[in-house]
């Protein structure tokens, strides 16, 4: 790990993984408890398209799959509450037209194809400085969801009685889902498309499984997150593996031993 710290592409690759661990950890136990890993998906193929259509009009792929991602989480939580169309439904729907558009500009974008595997798997070289600002810039506006995370909390364990207590819901819903997009598109760089929905389910499906109350949920989330990340990233570096393929493996075996530690409770 030292001898990786003393390149500036890994504390680069590191301080970004550790900042968007910071959002995911605090977001993915509302997936989890919410049933949303679908909408983590269908967001993450939104992100796809962003990047493929940065990448055909050759400009900074961030800068672009960021307002779609966020403008398809709106518009599938615009759908689910103005229709009787189920969310699974309006997600399928953006996921397809999602995927669709961007096999389109990813074609048109000759001569760029091969940056899309950076963004596709993860890479420890996709990580600029400027890439940096931007993620530590956005990380600061999305940790404006710290002071809902109280009304967040009730409405996901009891939305009914949180509509009946006139807390805005419908308000939150929108801006939970803003926030999700946001969080999967800054972790595109450092774990890839295809695989950053898992950054978003993994750390808090392994918490639920070790924590009884939603702030131990959280504070374990964090925790899973952050690790998986940086010892992911080590192992991408030691291994020459893709940043994102080492760091959801990584969550994956955390998930394992801790399913493992719930069949066999009196092992500890």
């Amino acid at each position: 790990m030292l001898e990786a710290l003393a390149y500036p592409f890994f504390q680069r690759a590191l301080l970004a993984g550790l900042l968007v661990s910071l959002l995911s950890g605090l977001l993915s136990p509302f997936v989890v408890q919410r049933r949303l890993s679908f909408l983590g998906d269908g967001l993450a193929h939104a992100a796809f398209a962003g990047v493929a259509l940065g990448l055909f009009l050759r400009g900074e792929p961030l800068y672009f799959a960021l307002p779609f991602t966020f403008l398809v989480a709106l518009a599938i939580t615009f759908v689910r509450e103005r229709t009787e169309l189920s969310e699974d439904t309006a997600i399928g729907v953006f996921f397809a037209l999602s995927v669709a558009l961007g096999a389109v500009f990813l074609a048109k974008a000759r001569g760029y194809t091969g940056d899309a595997m950076g963004y596709l798997f993860g890479s420890l070289l996709a990580v600029g400085p400027q890439d940096l600002g931007a993620i530590a810039l956005l990380l600061l506006f999305a940790l404006l969801l710290l002071p809902l995370w109280g009304p967040l909390a009730y409405a996901t364990f009891d939305r009914e009685l949180a509509l009946a207590d006139r807390l805005p819901v419908v308000r939150h819903d929108y801006l939970l889902s803003g926030f999700l997009a946001i969080s999967l598109v800054l972790a595109v760089k450092v774990v890839g498309v295809l695989l950053v929905a898992a950054f978003l389910v993994i750390p808090g499906a392994t918490a639920r499984l070790l924590a009884r109350t939603f702030a131990g949920l959280t504070l374990w989330a964090l925790l899973l997150a952050s690790l998986s990340t940086g010892l992911g990233l080590w192992l991408s570096f030691l291994l020459d593996w893709p940043s994102g393929a080492s760091i959801v493996l990584l969550q994956a075996l955390l998930f394992g031993l801790a399913f493992t530690k719930t069949l066999f409770p009196g092992g500890n």
